[in-house]
């Protein structure tokens, strides 16, 4: 019996000190992403790595020959073309981006992000380059002209993205009317699901809906309907401790939104030049 005790006591003191030293190393790691600049880092090995997914056009995906492209690709490499410093693209799972962001394994966020209050907290953003907006894609034939006429329904929603904060967040607007949800890591696979009538609506960003539409066969088969969300400012995600990499950032976004050459990128992409400047 004294043996059982003694085992039962070990094995809970080994428990207990590896949680702490699990703790411990995530509140080092937090404290790190707060308070180190990584400016000088950057500039020594003469590049910055961005992280996104590279299925969301138009902002960065790839085309059929596997290039990237899109407008914050273009975007992130005129900014950073100012300070000679090359843009080095890292595909991550969405849904994992700030933890990728604060571990290291990124420098930058810079995909279509939204600012938000709840990204704040672990995050620091770049000024706004860009305005969206939540908005409900459904199919014609589906007969769903409003958001009550989701009652019943099933929902896309890709996860991890600000669509699912304004669904989750404001329940008024869609929510109490959508019987199912389902989520997806692209809103690729979430298309395909709409087009196969398994969804009957999907809530995304108008950047990405506008250009994925406008680039079908069967276009017109599509409806777009604003369901009232607030309007959403793009901007570059990054540690709160890369204060010298916000100054740069914003510095260059100013100069290009200034020079023409945000306007050229904007217009490459949407047709119209949707870019601000938000200094």
């Amino acid at each position: 019996m004294k043996k059982r005790i003694l085992r039962s006591t070990w094995i809970s003191i080994v428990m207990l000190l590896t949680t702490i030293t699990i703790l411990s190393g995530c509140t080092n790691v937090k404290k790190r992403a707060d308070t180190t600049d990584t400016w000088t880092t950057i500039k020594q090995r003469n590049k910055v790595i961005v992280g996104l997914d590279d299925s969301f056009v138009p902002m960065g995906f790839r085309e059929k020959n596997g290039q990237l492209v899109g407008y914050d690709i273009d975007l992130a490499r005129a900014v950073f073309r100012k300070y000679g410093i090359k843009v080095d693209f890292q595909t991550i799972d969405w849904s994992m981006k700030e933890t990728e962001l604060r571990n290291g394994t990124i420098d930058l966020i810079w995909n279509g992000y939204t600012k938000s209050p709840a990204r704040a907290k672990t995050v620091a953003f770049s000024n706004t380059y860009l305005k969206n907006e939540q908005i409900l894609v459904t199919k014609k034939s589906a007969g769903i002209k409003q958001a009550a006429a989701m009652h019943g329904q099933t929902l896309g929603l890709q996860s991890g993205s600000s669509g699912y904060q304004s669904y989750t967040g404001t329940p008024q607007l869609l929510k109490q009317y959508v019987k199912n949800t389902v989520q997806y890591d692209t809103f690729n696979d979430a298309f395909l699901d709409l087009n196969a009538g398994r969804i009957q609506g999907l809530l995304i960003d108008s950047v990405y809906a506008n250009y994925y539409i406008k680039h079908q066969r069967d276009a017109n088969s599509y409806r777009e309907l604003p369901i009232g969300f607030p309007k959403e400012d793009f901007a570059v995600g990054m540690r709160k401790g890369d204060k010298t990499l916000r100054t740069k950032i914003n510095q260059a976004l100013s100069e290009l939104h200034r020079d023409q050459e945000m306007k050229q990128i904007s217009e490459k992409w949407f047709g119209v030049d949707n870019s601000v400047d938000d200094k």
